[in-house]
């Protein structure tokens, strides 16, 4: 691992740390930002990879005593999310190469089985910027604005073994699917 990965990690472990979602998510967007925009985050090889068939989820760093993981994703040109949620987990994530649209999402209604959703903008994110995900405002899609491959990394206040998917279905609703996530070589 890099010098500069190493201290990103352990900024990340100080962070945790702190008391409350807001403050943890507030000083992991600050030294990740700072980590990418002094170029201290150098990713090896693996980490660059593009997967043709959809987007790369590659564990960085997990840390199972203060209960959080770093995850890098690797995106194709074309490659993006569906409408999802992170499981209840707070998440910062921020841009190491490329470009990435991120659009946010607020769930206005649920009745039984249907979800209504409505967009609260996009944000055209570049390279070393960083944004915060805190329940209950989860509710994203990611994609890959450029034509050549893009990378963030994901910084999860746990595990995110599982998230739920949100389906279009008719009258401006959406059905909710589950869906497994794992990791990619």
């Amino acid at each position: 691992m890099s010098d500069g990965l190493t201290t990103l990690i352990e900024r990340l472990d100080a962070a945790v740390q702190l008391d409350g979602a807001a403050a943890i998510t507030r000083r992991i967007k600050q030294d990740l930002e700072g980590a990418i925009r002094d170029r201290a985050v150098m990713l090896p090889d693996r980490f660059h990879r593009v997967r043709p068939e959809g987007y790369a989820r590659r564990l960085l760093h997990r840390n199972d005593t203060l209960g959080y993981t770093a995850v890098v994703m690797t995106w194709g040109p074309g490659q993006g999310t569906p409408l999802h949620d992170h499981a209840g987990i707070w998440c910062v994530e921020g841009v190491v190469e490329g470009r990435m649209d991120v659009t946010q999402f607020d769930l206005v209604e649920e009745d039984r089985d249907a979800f209504r959703f409505e967009q609260k903008g996009c944000v055209h994110a570049a390279v070393g910027s960083a944004g915060c995900l805190i329940p209950p405002f989860e509710y994203h899609v990611l994609a890959n604005a450029l034509d050549e491959p893009s990378m963030t990394i994901h910084i999860y206040g746990g595990e995110m073994k599982s998230c739920h998917v949100f389906e279009p279905v008719e009258g401006g609703r959406y059905v909710r699917r589950d869906r497994a996530l794992c990791y990619h070589d």
